[in-house]
Order: C-alpha cells, then sequence, then structure tokens
C-alpha cells in the first residue's frame, strides 16, 4: 500500500459496509517521496505501529471515531496495553479506495467519487502546524506575513505558531500538491473540510498533550480520513515519527533527520529530485522518478544506528510504555545533534 507499510484484506469493504484488514509495518523508510530507499532502519516498523496504536486508542477514549481495531498478536487482536512485545501488525476496518484515472497531471476526482458512493477514504491529507520547523514546506510555499508574522523573512530556527494552521493537501497524486479550500471541498466529495479542519485540529490537540508530557514539542502533522454513511473517522497511521514532526530540547525527533541528512550528505541526489520534479510538472507528466538522473545511495552505519536509537527512544519516551531496549532519549537526541 505505501512504501514503510504492507497491506492486508480479510474481508473486503463494499459500498454500504466495511471490511477488515490489517497494516503490516515493515523497517522500511522514504524521504522526498521517493519511495522505498536502499536501506531498512531496524525495528522503525514496530515502532510506528506502537505509537499508531497508542494515539488511535487516546482519540478513542476522547470521542474521536477511527479505523483502528487493535493490534495483532499470536492470531488475536488487543489493545496495545496487553502487547507482550513491540508489535508489527495493526488491525483496522477497511473502506473503499477507488482507483482515480489521470491524464498527465490532470485527475478525475468525479470518477472517484462516482465509484466511492458513501463509503470511502476521502483522498486528501490534512495538515496540521504548531510551528514552522526548518525544512517546512510552508517556509517555500508562503512568507511569514502571510500568517501574521512580524518577520520579514523566515529565520534560520523554528517559528511557534500562536493559532496552528490546518492546510489541505492531495493524497494520491504522483506529486502531492496543496491546495485552497474551494478545491479541497471538490475532491473530498460528500465529506465536509469544515468537519476534517475540526477533526485534524482536536487531534492535534490530544497529540500535543501527550507529547507536551513526555517532554516533548509536537510541531506538525497529518491525518487521513474515511467517510462512511455520513460519519468521518480517523483512519492510516496517527501521530508517528513518520506522519508528525516532534523535537527534544531543540532536536529534531522524526523522520526530517533522516531528510536533513541526506540533504548534508547527498545533495545531488535531492537537487536531482527537486529537478525531476519541476520538470515533470512543466511536460505534464505524472511520473517524475523517471526523470530523475541519479539514485539515493545507502546510509553510514552509523546513521541506521542513530535512526534506529532515534525511533526506539522517542517511542518508549512518547508512550511510557518502554517497550523498545534502546539508550535513554537524552543519549539518542545526543547522537543525532553529532551527526
Amino acid at each position: 500500500m505505501t512504501s514503510v507499510k504492507e497491506f492486508r484484506i480479510e474481508e473486503p469493504a463494499t459500498a454500504d459496509s466495511l471490511g477488515r484488514g490489517a497494516f503490516v509495518f515493515t523497517d522500511d523508510y522514504s524521504v522526498f517521496d521517493w519511495g522505498k530507499m536502499p536501506d531498512q532502519i531496524p525495528q522503525k516498523g514496530a515502532t510506528l505501529c506502537t505509537m499508531g496504536a497508542f494515539n488511535f486508542e487516546l482519540l478513542e477514549r476522547a470521542g474521536v471515531p477511527t479505523h483502528y481495531r487493535g493490534v495483532s498478536e499470536d492470531g488475536e487482536v488487543i489493545p496495545l496495553a496487553d502487547a507482550s512485545r513491540p508489535p508489527w501488525e495493526m488491525e483496522i476496518d477497511l473502506t473503499q479506495v477507488p482507483d482515480l484515472p489521470n491524464e498527465g497531471r490532470e485527475y478525475d476526482y468525479e470518477s472517484y467519487h462516482a465509484e466511492a458512493g458513501s463509503n470511502y477514504l476521502i483522498p486528501l491529507e490534512i495538515v496540521f502546524r504548531n510551528t514552522v520547523p526548518v525544512g517546512s514546506s510552508l517556509r517555500r510555499r508562503t512568507e511569514p506575513a502571510d500568517h501574521g508574522l512580524e518577520f520579514s523573512s523566515w529565520p534560520d530556527e523554528p517559528v511557534d505558531l500562536e493559532n496552528p494552521i490546518v492546510e489541505f493537501s492531495t493524497k494520491y497524486e504522483e506529486g502531492d500538491r496543496y491546495l485552497d479550500r474551494e478545491e479541497a471541498d471538490y475532491i473530498a466529495g460528500e465529506a465536509s473540510i469544515t468537519d476534517l479542519e475540526s477533526i485534524a485540529r482536536e487531534v492535534n490537540e490530544i497529540i500535543t498533550e501527550q507529547a507536551t508530557g513526555a517532554d516533548l514539542v509536537h510541531q506538525d502533522g497529518k491525518i487521513e480520513c474515511l467517510t462512511f454513511d455520513g460519519e468521518i473517522r480517523v483512519a492510516d497511521v496517527v501521530g508517528t515519527f513518520d506522519e508528525n514532526r516532534f523535537s527534544h530540547e531543540g532536536t529534531q525527533l522524526s523522520k526530517e533527520v533522516l531528510r536533513q541528512y541526506h540533504k548534508r550528505t547527498q545533495p545531488e541526489w535531492v537537487e536531482s529530485v527537486k529537478h525531476a520534479k519541476a520538470e515533470a510538472e512543466r511536460r505534464d507528466i505524472a511520473d517524475w522518478k523517471s526523470l530523475c538522473e541519479r539514485d539515493p545511495e545507502p546510509l553510514d552505519e552509523d546513521m541506521i544506528e542513530t535512526a534506529r536509537d532515534l525511533y526506539c527512544a522517542g517511542t518508549n519516551a512518547y508512550t511510557g510504555l518502554n517497550l523498545f531496549d534502546a539508550p535513554p532519549l537524552s543519549s539518542a537526541i545526543g547522537a543525532v545533534s553529532r551527526l
């Protein structure tokens, strides 16, 4: 289904009923929309499953509907608290995901919704931002004044926002696009973007509160949602170090560490990706990777170990469950700052 997790269907969804299935998390990672990178990060998949399950259970207790059913252990579906070891599989309700036809960079959302009916995965990502960290796409797309900030240009350090920003972007297009509210509303189909924004803000508050209790700063993140018979439910995975950005004592605690590492150590590949995307847009084609002149190189062993410790120590700190054999968070963060 994605570059970092596999998808198992146990009972398919229909036009009038949800199905059942599971996410099976892998140790793969992806940066800059590349897909599966040359290396794996040991135990990364289990940390994503653990954090995702933990957050879904937080949301359910707060009354936010989700597609989560539990984690899988020895063939049984159980709450995360009952897991005897880090889980790799998450059981979920399934909705319909129709094909999204396209000609070049033109996508046929009318066809998507005609097939979807009232039971479908909303083809949007809803992004929320509490800060504007270094590396945020918001810095490329907007100026500080657009958000009521007094800076003449974006500073070299994270910028805190008094009021969180919520944005909408495409999910299934070859290159993600940020959308104005009118186009987002059209792409959402029957689902209300006002409701989607409200849910995103509630999810953001819940994750931020949990992070604050773990001495983490929750910078930004996203959710994806399904709609079934008029009810919006949070779907995919929520509040992990891949979907969201956190920091601890001013140091990144998220996949952003891997993004910034590639910018420092493989700038030619990063630039090649950037140019390929721009050229694909100029030619009005979807497959930008075929235009990329370079492939990413493997990571150094030290970076793999550092990334593994970051994901594991961060998950222990955020959840308080200590499911992973990992150094203290301060040690893992120290290793990142020395890269």
